[in-house]
């Protein structure tokens, strides 16, 4: 397992990581396999989406705001449920393909870090296994 650790900048933002976990893959020395990719934190999450048009993660980000509100009538005492909440929602971890020492993925998608309670440093735990 390698960890890859991320700033995030923004309160809610999506990061892209694939170029770090494709990183990770290769120095795995691994050809054909499977990569789980994991946030090991309860306000972010990992998602794949597309990486072409910026426009679709702001789409993503304004439609989860929409589902869940930031503010509204929440008794968490830290004041950040709504981040606990688009973490559940979107997932804390994505499994990926490995085919020629590359993660299996879409012309158009990418690999993102979900940030839902920012800024803060993150912590992408990547496991490599092996076929």
């Amino acid at each position: 397992m390698e960890t890859i650790e991320i700033s995030s900048r923004e309160k809610v933002e999506m990061i892209e990581v694939s170029k770090e976990v494709q990183q990770v893959i290769r120095r795995s020395g691994v050809e054909t396999g499977i990569a789980v990719v994991f946030v090991a934190h309860t306000t972010a999450a990992i998602t794949i989406n597309e990486n072409a048009d910026p426009d679709v993660v702001r789409d993503m980000l304004k439609e989860l705001s929409k589902i869940v509100p930031y503010e509204d009538d929440y008794r968490h005492a830290e004041g950040n449920s709504a981040a606990h909440i688009n973490s559940s929602l979107v997932g804390a971890s994505e499994t990926l393909i490995i085919e020629n020492a590359q993660p299996l993925l879409g012309t158009w998608q990418g690999i993102y870090l979900c940030e839902f309670d920012g800024p803060r440093r993150r912590k992408v735990h990547v496991q490599i296994v092996s076929a």
